[in-house]
């Protein structure tokens, strides 16, 4: 029977690469402009040449993802749904700190597909459909059990709590030449994620105290709030449990690996992989191949966890929503609450640990601006802060998109093997990470960047990385 259990400690064997036969994904045309299409089709068919040589030989594939993360395990997901059902695949997810120990675990999980003005984000819809999936998927291998057969690490957390809390979000007015257009925006929401136009009297009978300046709120009663590290780690589960099925089924070998290491350099991987999928967040520039070659800025937030006093009597009502407003109030519970974030575009610092000055000082930025909207959150206790550095994308007229792509060209391998990077998820990792994690495996799979739609490969136009190769 195929092992599940993680395999930390040795380096994982030499393999000849192989990629696997093309996937046509959903149709789809996208428009190119010249330049564009020119650099994407020669970067593809040099590549493709490559890979040709070896298709007919074999019919194993061996994929490293790096990154345990919402990229990282995403792809990894989808890498299991999309490889061809008869060949022999291995995924090897590489992450010194383990299961959803950087950013993406540090995440206020606050899961709606809407901008601050409640205007649906770039594909909205998709993104928040492929969440809802993604999310089922991680909630059937808790209840399968499957969690519990495959934790050998004693890092990950209790799941006694539940993945998701389906409590709704609250999103406060605060200013009055946002109120139109937020009111306009609210007509025009996605069907299974509707906006709710709430004057002052029907907010506070959702959240009692809550202030309601300008009588006016939107509530999104099917938006969720995610405890993000209990959700990758069921993911992380539901992908052992996935390889073990797939074993069985079509009586191929199908492994998904963990190993607790850091990767400094892509060389490192070479000749071993049919294709390296890089997830590390702002840690991506710590690589030295692509080190300044991405139109990547990293901003530091600090994110505070509060309880509320066992002598206190007033908890937070279950069916009660999230708050947003200037700072959010992630509940995740009657008196357990996430307070976030902050932004500090200054400081490059990889770790979670917060010291205590910096934790005096996010409460200082944070608590105004929380009881500004909720005045309760001042009888509540400071219980301990984490942080996470972000990698914040460019900013473009759809929105501030994530980056993916081939980034072979600035890699420059002397083997078959294929690179690709899923990066700049910035704050919005959580609604985005399912969809473009599919639309990646979908591309790594075929070996096809143009697969992706173009407005994610758009920033190879950039001075910073044509400049730079």
């Amino acid at each position: 029977m195929p092992s599940l259990f993680l395999r930390l400690l040795a380096p994982p064997p030499t393999f000849t690469p192989n990629p696997s036969p093309y996937l046509d994904p959903n149709g789809k045309k996208y428009s190119f402009n010249s330049l564009s299409y020119s650099s994407r089709m020669k970067t593809m068919l040099n590549a493709r040449m490559c890979i040709s040589s070896i298709r007919a030989n074999s019919c194993s594939a061996r994929y490293a993802v790096l990154g345990a993360g919402f990229a990282g395990l995403s792809v990894a997901w989808h890498l299991l749904q999309h490889s061809p059902k008869d060949s022999h695949l291995c995924i090897d997810i590489y992450d010194e700190v383990g299961i959803g120990g950087a950013a993406s675990g540090v995440s206020g999980g606050l899961l709606h597909p809407y901008s601050p003005k409640v205007k649906v984000l770039w594909r909205g819809e998709d993104c928040w459909n492929e969440c809802l999936r993604l999310l089922s998927v991680a909630e059937r291998a808790i209840e399968a059990r499957g969690f519990d057969s495959i934790n050998q690490d004693s890092s990950f957390f209790c799941m006694d709590e539940p993945i998701v809390c389906r409590r709704g979000i609250l999103r406060t007015m605060m200013t009055e030449k946002n109120v139109e257009i937020m009111k306009e925006n609210a007509r025009t929401c996605i069907e299974n994620c509707n906006l709710e136009l709430l004057d002052k009297d029907a907010a506070q009978n959702l959240v009692p105290h809550l202030h309601v300046p300008l009588n006016a709120a939107v509530y999104m009663p099917q938006a969720l709030s995610i405890r993000p590290t209990h959700y990758l780690q069921a993911l992380f589960a539901a992908c052992k449990n996935q390889a073990y099925e797939l074993c069985v089924s079509f009586s191929k070998k199908v492994e998904v690996n963990l190993y607790k290491e850091s990767i400094n350099t892509l060389c490192e991987l070479a000749g071993k992989y049919n294709a390296v999928i890089i997830c590390l967040g702002a840690k991506v520039d710590m690589l030295p191949e692509l080190s300044g070659k991405l139109p990547l800025r990293t901003c530091r937030g600090v994110v505070a966890q509060l309880n509320l006093s066992a002598h206190s009597r007033d908890e937070y009502r279950c069916n009660s929503p999230s708050i947003l407003s200037d700072a959010w109030l992630s509940f995740q519970g009657p008196r357990t609450v996430l307070m976030g974030s902050t932004w500090d575009w200054s400081l490059k610092y990889y770790s979670s640990s917060v010291c205590e000055d910096e934790s005096s000082m996010a409460l200082q930025e944070l608590l105004p601006k929380a009881s500004a909207v909720y005045p309760s959150i001042r009888e509540w206790t400071f219980i301990r802060a984490r942080a996470g550095l972000r990698a914040m994308p460019p900013l473009t007229n759809l929105g501030s998109l994530p980056i993916l792509g081939c980034v072979n060209d600035a890699v420059k391998p002397k083997n078959r093997c294929m690179y690709w990077l899923f990066g700049g998820l910035g704050s919005r990792g959580l609604l985005y990470h399912a969809f473009l994690g599919k639309l990646l495996a979908r591309a790594v799979v075929s070996d096809d960047e143009m697969v992706l739609p173009p407005e994610l490969t758009s920033w190879k136009q950039m001075k910073v990385w044509k400049y730079n190769l």
